[in-house]
């Protein structure tokens, strides 16, 4: 779905971001302003029959006469209403639904927009800032399309209707209304503007609020562990604190917008009234005349005053709609050749190529993750990556997942350069098991299957059972199928590993990245999961990252990185001879 760029920041056209996701809806719409105007209309004709009621049924010769007109006007008056209750029905019906819809795709958009974003994207947003953006922006959003919008168009037909009724009846009386209405409708646009700029800060300081919540939340264990609730308590609620001061701000702002509107509204009412019983007294018009002036007025009035609470509404939406285009406008600087390549994956693993690749963080781009970096890896066979913290072996990973691209170099995936595959195709054929592994809010099965949506239920179970996590499943009240908690809370950091090292052999890829997969293992665990993970490398390539060097002791070929650069490569035996950097961290772990 293609997204318009943004007009400028706080306007009320911002609005027209939302365009894209109205046209799929064009014949709702449609309906939607017929039942407006047919609403808007039997509200207009309501003056004309009171006064036909006043004028004729007041009027009548005799008692008996007057009785019957009365009765007949007031049928007139009651279908009038009737009509008015069903069309204001379906109005608000057909518009509440495409309010819903709506957001609901909106909603929709900005996520799957969200998930494809790489890793730099996430470096400079908070996670709690793009939930705010998805719950209270989009629900500003809602009560534009699905109330306010459709309330001001309503009154917007409403107050024309009026007006031109009173042009039409009493021109006089009306230029001068016209004239004093340009005294309450300037003032109201400064102050909407006011509250336009409060309305966008008042939604960012909620969003800060809310990315410290996520934050903290999500650390939860570490914040109790060092005692900290009572300074993240203070935290969150100096935040809601300046996003209350904020709001209101804001409200006091629109508060003075409404009481302007209101006081300006009522002395145009009460200044027509009086004319025109100036003017039923001078004999130039009738009573009902008057009366029907007085109604048209009171619908020309309250119009206004309705669409200067809009107008507020237009322009928080506006805000809140700025800010989930920047959502949809953000562009990932990694995505998929417009012509990708097709190429099959390979049976017995694949190769991979590094060639002088040079990489540097977004948020660090004076400091290179890795420099001139060379790296080849043959179908089936196993590297290690060792070296001390900040080394740049994660950032291999996640440069063979493209989830970065390098400044300079490249990388080939079984002979083709990764930037020409199409970023699924890329993707599937790796696995991975990371140092912190992952877990779901689901059942053990869904994590496990995680690896492979269509896998069945033996191919799950037998992916748990290789990877020695079968026993503790099945321990589990509801085996396979128990509820695994937020992020695998009711597990054990073991137990959580073997899952996602379940997930990755369940998918079966030819090329399998391991980061530190034991390290959450204690020793009797790491043992069977080393068995089942050299059970699982037979016949694919797999790249490891290991801290602790007993685990990669038999891996084909050791590279050992320093800053971004390798400084080392061989077996465990060679490197051991040469006395380097290996042996120093082998003396240090194995004491030798």
């Amino acid at each position: 779905m293609p997204h318009p760029a943004p007009p400028a920041k706080g306007a009320p056209r911002s609005l027209s971001g939302l365009l894209p996701f109205l046209r799929p809806y064009c014949a709702g719409i449609g309906l939607a302003g017929l039942f407006l105007v047919l609403a808007a209309a039997a509200t207009l004709v309501f003056p004309l029959a009171l006064r036909s009621l006043i004028d004729g049924g007041l009027a009548a010769p005799d008692r008996g006469a007057q009785l019957v007109a009365l009765r007949e006007h007031f049928v007139w008056l009651f279908a009038v209403a009737v009509a008015l209750g069903v069309f204001s029905a379906a109005r608000f019906y057909t518009v509440s639904w495409l309010g819903e819809r709506v957001t609901a795709d909106l909603r929709s958009a900005v996520y799957a927009h969200v998930l494809r974003q790489s890793p730099g994207f996430f470096e400079t947003t908070q996670t709690g800032e793009v939930l705010s953006r998805l719950t209270t922006d989009t629900t500003l959003v809602q009560t534009v399309v699905g109330s306010s919008f459709s309330m001001g168009l309503r009154n917007a037909v409403m107050g024309a209707g009026a007006l031109g009724m009173l042009i039409w009846t009493n021109p006089y009386v009306m230029t001068q209304v016209l004239l004093i209405l340009l005294g309450v409708v300037l003032p109201a646009m400064w102050f909407g503007r006011r509250v336009r700029r409060l309305s966008r800060a008042s939604q960012d300081r909620v969003a800060d609020s809310s990315a410290i919540a996520a934050e903290v939340l999500n650390a939860i264990p570490v914040v109790q562990g060092y005692t900290a609730e009572g300074r993240e308590a203070a935290r969150f609620q100096r935040a809601t604190e300046d996003a209350f001061a904020t709001g209101v701000r804001r409200t006091r702002a629109r508060a003075l917008l409404v009481a302007f509107v209101i006081i300006a509204n009522a002395a145009l009412l009460l200044w027509a009234l009086f004319k025109g019983t100036q003017a039923v007294m001078a004999g130039t018009i009738t009573a009902g005349h008057l009366g029907q002036t007085v109604v048209y007025v009171v619908i020309f009035a309250g119009a206004v005053a309705v669409l200067g609470e809009v107008y507020g509404d237009l322009l928080r939406a506006a805000g809140a709609t700025e800010r989930l285009m920047e959502l949809l406008q953000a562009r990932s600087p990694v995505e998929s050749p417009a012509l990708p390549v097709a190429a099959a994956a390979p049976e017995g693993g694949s190769t991979v190529r590094i060639e002088a690749l040079r990489f540097h963080y977004p948020s660090r781009p004076q400091t290179a993750a890795l420099a001139d970096f060379n790296l080849d890896l043959k179908a089936g066979e196993t590297v290690a990556l060792v070296g001390p913290s900040g080394a740049g072996k994660t950032t291999v990973f996640q440069m063979l997942l493209r989830f970065y691209d390098p400044q300079e170099g490249q990388i080939l995936l079984d002979g083709v350069p990764v930037r020409q595959l199409a970023l699924q195709d890329l993707r599937s054929r790796i696995g991975i098991v990371p140092q912190d592994a992952v877990i779901f809010s689901a059942s053990a099965m869904e994590n496990i299957r995680y690896g492979r949506p269509e896998a069945t239920d033996a191919q799950v179970i037998e992916a748990a059972t290789a990877a020695f996590a079968h026993d503790f499943i099945t321990a589990l009240p509801g085996g396979y199928n128990s509820f695994l908690g937020e992020r695998g809370v009711r597990l054990s950091g073991g137990q959580r590993q073997r899952i996602a090292i379940a997930r990755a052999m369940l998918k079966n890829p030819p090329l399998l990245l391991l980061d530190e997969a034991t390290s959450a293992l204690d020793a009797e665990s790491e043992r069977m999961v080393q068995a089942a993970l050299q059970q699982a490398m037979r016949g694919r390539s797999t790249l490891v990252i290991a801290h602790r060097l007993a685990t990669v002791q038999s891996a084909d070929r050791i590279v050992v990185l320093d800053h971004g650069c390798i400084v080392e490569a061989g077996t465990h035996e060679e490197l051991l001879a040469r006395a380097g950097v290996y042996a120093r961290l082998a003396a240090l772990q194995f004491m030798v």
